[in-house]
């Protein structure tokens, strides 16, 4: 039996390097591959971006492949061994946004049972992208930058101020200067 289970586990072992290197190989499915010369300013773009510290927007209509894009960025990165976080801020309500991305305490309102992590949290090391930021209220915009500048945020119901190194991507198809001007967006 021990001899049985030795084998399996080598032969185990070699399978996993092998898928490894396998995966290795073929990179991302969602990888971006292009030959007209927009599709090349692109990838010269996101080559330059790629081990910034700099925050990256990225502006296009739905369907043009702004999440590739920023799949892209994280996994050319010095980030990519770390956690590439999305949240589509489109999709939640501004409390339960608030939520995901800033975790809670227990107790925090009802159903809040224990505590939980948020997306910034799970990012740590890595890159946060913010898909449809064009969507989030302007509270969370102004939690959001804080992150930004000093990498601390709290919970929600949480006093306790929580530290992370993160870097953030965000998509939008939404038209922010005009939203800047009318004040539904922070500069």
């Amino acid at each position: 039996f021990a001899a049985v289970s030795v084998s399996n586990a080598r032969s185990y072992d070699n399978l996993q390097r092998t898928n490894d290197a396998l995966k290795s190989e073929l990179g991302s499915e969602d990888t971006v591959v292009g030959k007209n010369n927009k599709m090349k300013k692109i990838l010269h773009s996101v080559n330059k971006l790629k081990d910034t510290k700099s925050n990256v927007l990225v502006l296009g209509e739905s369907g043009t492949g702004k999440g590739i894009i920023a799949r892209t960025i994280h996994e050319q990165s010095n980030r990519k061994e770390n956690p590439f976080v999305t949240v589509n801020c489109s999709i939640l309500s501004p409390t339960l946004l608030e939520s995901e991305l800033f975790g809670h305490e227990k107790g925090a309102f009802t159903g809040a049972v224990g505590q939980k992590k948020g997306k910034i949290e799970m990012a740590n090391g890595g890159t946060l992208f913010l898909d449809e930021i064009g969507d989030m209220s302007l509270s969370a915009q102004a939690k959001i930058l804080r992150v930004l500048e000093d990498g601390k945020f709290e919970r929600v119901g949480g006093t306790q101020t929580q530290t992370v190194d993160i870097r953030l991507l965000a998509a939008t198809n939404k038209p922010l200067e005009e939203m800047v001007s009318a004040g539904s967006f922070r500069e």
